[in-house]
C-alpha cells in the first residue's frame, strides 16, 4: 500500500511538471502569383498614391482551430517597389527613402496575436531601414479551402497604418500653402493566399 501511494504521488508531481501540449500548428508559405504587398501614401495633400512590393517571401505557422496561437514571419525586398514611375522608384531605393543597397529587406515578425471582433491583430516588429518598432497589423481569414490540385490555402487580408518618420523614412518638402508633398503616414495593405506546405521541405502538400 505503500508502495503504490508513492507512486501516485510521483505520478501526480510528473503531471504537474509536464509541459503543456504545443498547439497543433501548420507550416503554410506566401504564394506570391496570388498574393501583393502594397502600399497608400498622400501626395501633395490631395491624391493618394498607391504602390507595391514584387518581391517578398512568407513562412506562417498556423494554428487553424486557434488562430491566436499562430505566428509569422514576411521579408520583402526593398528594391522591388514599383508604382509605375520608374524615376520615382528610384528615388524610393535611394538613401532619401528606403536605402536599399545599404538596408535590403523589410521584415515583419508576428510576436503575439489577439482576437478583436471579426479581425485579428498580429502585435509584432517591422523593420524597415535598420529600425525596429512594434506594429498592429489587422488580419482576417479566409479558409482553409482545398484548390483543383488538392493544396490546402488560406487567405489573408490585412492593413496597417505607420509612420515613415519613425524608421528614418524622412525625405519630405514643404507646399506653399501648407502640408507636404509626402505625407508621414503610409497605409500597408496586404493580400495573401498561403498553401500548406511539408515544415521540413517547404513543399506543398496534397491532400487526399
Amino acid at each position: 500500500m505503500r508502495f503504490k501511494s508513492a507512486f501516485v504521488l510521483v505520478a501526480f508531481l510528473a503531471l504537474l511538471a509536464a509541459p503543456a501540449a504545443a498547439a497543433d500548428l501548420a507550416s503554410y508559405k506566401l504564394d506570391p502569383p496570388h498574393s501583393s504587398v502594397g502600399f497608400a501614401v498622400r501626395h501633395l495633400a490631395v491624391s493618394t498614391v498607391r504602390g507595391e512590393f514584387t518581391d517578398f517571401t512568407g513562412t506562417f505557422q498556423v494554428d487553424e482551430a486557434d488562430p491566436t496561437k499562430s505566428s509569422f514571419e514576411v521579408h520583402i525586398q526593398a528594391a522591388s517597389i514599383n508604382t509605375r514611375n520608374d524615376r520615382r522608384d528610384n528615388h524610393l531605393r535611394s538613401a532619401d527613402f528606403f536605402d536599399a543597397a545599404n538596408n535590403p529587406e523589410l521584415v515583419f515578425k508576428s510576436k503575439r496575436i489577439v482576437k478583436s471582433g471579426d479581425e485579428y491583430v498580429a502585435y509584432g516588429d517591422l523593420t524597415i531601414r535598420g529600425v525596429t518598432k512594434e506594429v498592429p497589423l489587422r488580419f482576417t481569414l479566409i479558409g482553409p479551402v482545398k484548390d483543383p490540385g488538392k493544396l490546402s490555402r488560406i487567405g489573408v487580408e490585412a492593413h496597417a497604418t505607420v509612420n515613415r518618420m519613425d524608421y528614418g523614412v524622412s525625405w519630405s518638402r514643404a507646399l506653399e500653402g501648407g502640408g507636404f508633398v509626402v505625407s508621414d503616414d503610409v497605409r500597408i495593405e496586404i493580400n495573401a493566399e498561403l498553401v500548406k506546405v511539408d515544415p521540413a521541405t517547404g513543399q506543398p502538400i496534397r491532400l487526399e
